[in-house]
């Protein structure tokens, strides 16, 4: 009996027996894996000190910090005119924070949520200029924030802030640089001129389309403040569960303040440096060290730990469903 050979596949496609979306369902799984190992010194002690903790105040840290994916939900519908898929924006939402910390900051939740508005039938123009609308909606909710608890409050941090001056100095000198970098590149790279130019004008005709809807833009902006405004909070309720001595107003600024200083850092949702940043901050604003450490460990286990394994499954699924 002759044995039937199959044709070869073509060139250019992988064979049959490859399960790529299957495939590309497990790798948040890795990724969570792969970060826990990593991490697993901090991820004990942490554990450790929300043993100690009051768990009221704890349960209201994860109530504030649910609420955060409805504040990203609300903000990213606000960001475009057409109405999305409620439920399975807010799903994204969800899936989203767990692809922005295994990935360099605001990557992983950007592109999840270009691939969810291009699958609801977005054109990419459009989805890529709400992307750029939610992003500059969420910068300006945050210094916003930080700005009014800076007046109401000018001497909550110590004097020298986060950073000492000459670090001040050398960070304010770098921006400085990139900002000629890019107007140098734009200045001589005609391609990339027009390209940036292009998207700037779907960018502002997106924004003007939102901004003719009411509704639209309230939950814009009210979202853009919402979400941070409970990232605050959150760590306030830590803050007390642990019994740490720095006013709930103090608290949030200088989460504010750290998360604004560490936004250009390039980490995976920013672990590490959003940690250092925290602790320097609560010390500033006159906590102890010890205190302010066990402080910020508890709180990334709320905010990032616990959430990363449903967040990295949930991810999986909406992958294999097609919803991204």
């Amino acid at each position: 009996m002759t044995a039937v050979q199959l044709p070869p596949a073509p060139p250019g496609r992988l064979p049959r027996r490859v399960p790529v979306r299957q495939v590309l369902c497990l790798v948040p799984l890795l990724l969570v894996t792969v970060a826990a190992v990593r991490n697993r010194s901090v991820l004990a002690e942490g554990f450790g000190q929300l043993r100690t903790a009051s768990w009221p105040w704890l349960l209201a840290a994860c109530g504030a910090t649910c609420l955060t994916w409805v504040a990203a939900a609300v903000t990213r519908q606000g960001a475009v005119v057409q109405p999305l898929p409620k439920r399975r924006l807010l799903a994204t939402q969800f899936a989203a924070g767990a692809a922005n910390h295994l990935l360099p900051t605001g990557l992983g939740a950007g592109a999840v949520n270009l691939r969810f508005m291009t699958v609801c039938g977005v054109p990419l123009a459009r989805s890529s200029a709400a992307l750029a609308l939610y992003m500059l909606a969420e910068c300006v909710g945050r210094l916003a924030l930080l700005a009014a608890l800076l007046i109401a409050f000018p001497g909550a941090l110590s004097p020298g802030g986060l950073l000492p001056g000459g670090a001040a100095a050398w960070l304010l000198l770098g921006a400085a640089g990139l900002l000629v970098g890019a107007v140098a590149a734009l200045a001589l790279v005609r391609r990339l001129r027009t390209a940036v130019s292009s998207f700037l004008r779907a960018a502002l005709g997106e924004a003007r389309a939102v901004h003719t809807r009411p509704a639209r833009a309230l939950a814009l902006w009210g979202g853009s403040l919402a979400f941070p405004a409970l990232q605050a909070a959150g760590l306030v309720a830590v803050g007390r569960a642990m019994d740490l001595p720095v006013p709930p107003a103090h608290i949030a600024l200088a989460y504010l303040a750290a998360t604004a200083a560490v936004a250009l850092v390039p980490t995976p949702g920013g672990l590490g440096s959003v940690e250092a940043a925290l602790i320097v901050a609560l010390v500033a604003a006159g906590g102890p060290a010890a205190v302010a450490t066990a402080v910020v460990l508890a709180y990334r286990i709320i905010t990032v730990w616990l959430p990363l394994l449903p967040g990295a499954l949930t991810l999986g699924a909406l992958v294999r469903w097609k919803v991204i």
